[in-house]
């Protein structure tokens, strides 16, 4: 939803169809100063790099000793999470492997789970969502028209895999979120990232006639529960790393016989959908303007490459209208009410019920409280 006077982040490709973009006076914006300011400083330092690695892994060996996994990987079947577990085996570490499944997996992305979980014989758990509570859940988020319609995914993720760290003993999550391929995502886009329960809660009330009871979630009270007092704590190795995406897909493709859809989440068909066709034809952002800068921050594309592949279309015209209706009978809907729902106007969390100052306000207490070392 561009602003009234169109901008372009003079380094990156992020525009105003951010509406909380801010720009510098060299024509930067603050996504660039963001990303800069926080990546880690084993980003760019081979030694110590060697040297923080090496530390992660005898604290998470330390605390998994006598257990039967040290920690707990979510798994997805994309290059992050794949890479993820071969970093934690090669490195010695011997992790419980969790995949949430919640109906949307393409082939692709579960033969690429069971490739992992096989050639680096790790254990693997696969957690179901119960289809007709979660159909509901994300059908009452696109009746919402929010633009971030898979909160129930991304807050059931981190609930399935704390659970199972809980049951197993073990007090290490690794996953495989990194700064070099994902660390710029305005919030407008991505409002996932604030775990905000209150919204969640009020968009299943409104939107549905079904009760939030099989499928978890996962807000404040809960991160507060597994990481203060059951001591559960969430690290990301990859940060740890010179990570570059396209060397890890090679190298997992040469290893394990991985094989990757060519864009970030498309290992499910409904974020392919979602983020490829609806995101920009409905709602003005194209989720690719995010993950090309943070390549071009990260160093591993071009600014010039990125505005040639944001000339082209994120999506096929020729097999969208397949795509729609295969969506459409999984979730039990018709085309007729899908379009009904797509003119909408479009929202995101600025327009519901939110707990974004009480979530902030914490998350700044804490790092004030428990700055990084």
């Amino acid at each position: 939803m561009p602003g009234s006077q169109y901008q372009q982040c003079t380094k990156c490709v992020m525009d105003t169809s951010d509406p909380d973009i801010l720009f510098n006076p060299d024509g930067t914006c603050n996504h660039c100063t963001d990303y800069l300011s926080g990546i880690s400083p084993l980003f760019h330092d081979p030694e110590k790099n060697k040297a923080g690695i090496r530390i992660l892994v005898d604290k998470i060996k330390a605390k998994g000793a006598g257990k039967v996994y040290d920690s707990v990987i979510g798994i997805s079947g994309g290059v992050d999470s794949c890479y993820t577990a071969y970093f934690a085996k090669i490195n010695g570490l011997n992790p419980l492997l969790v995949h949430l499944d919640n109906g949307w997996n393409t082939e692709l992305a579960i033969e690429n789970i069971l490739k992992v979980a096989t050639r680096l014989d790790l254990d693997l758990e696969t957690v179901v969502l119960d289809w007709q509570e979660f159909r509901e859940m994300q059908l009452a988020f696109l009746r919402s028209s929010i633009v971030d319609t898979e909160i129930p995914t991304d807050l059931a993720i981190p609930a399935a895999l704390h659970q199972l760290a809980e049951k197993h003993q073990v007090k290490t999550i690794l996953s495989g979120g990194n700064y070099s391929s994902e660390g710029i995502l305005p919030l407008q886009w991505g409002y996932h990232v604030m775990k905000d329960m209150k919204l969640y809660r009020y968009i299943v009330r409104t939107f549905s006639n079904v009760k939030r009871e099989k499928i978890p979630g996962f807000g404040l009270w809960k991160e507060f529960k597994y990481k203060m007092l059951k001591g559960i704590k969430t690290y990301y190795p990859l940060n740890f790393i010179h990570y570059n995406k396209d060397e890890a897909k090679l190298l997992l493709e040469k290893e394990l016989g991985c094989q990757f859809p060519f864009r970030k989440h498309h290992e499910s068909r409904y974020t392919r959908f979602w983020q490829s066709y609806i995101m920009p034809v409905k709602y003005g952002f194209d989720y690719r303007q995010a993950i090309f800068s943070t390549q071009i921050c990260s160093g591993q594309i071009t600014r010039e490459k990125a505005l040639e592949e944001l000339k082209t279309l994120s999506y096929d015209p020729d097999t969208i209208e397949n795509e729609k209706d295969f969506i459409c009978k999984k979730l039990q809907i018709s085309t007729a009410d899908f379009d009904q729902i797509f003119q909408k106007k479009p929202l995101t969390y600025i327009d519901f019920p939110n707990s974004k100052k009480s979530i902030t306000f914490v998350y700044r207490t804490y790092r004030f409280l428990f700055p990084k070392k």
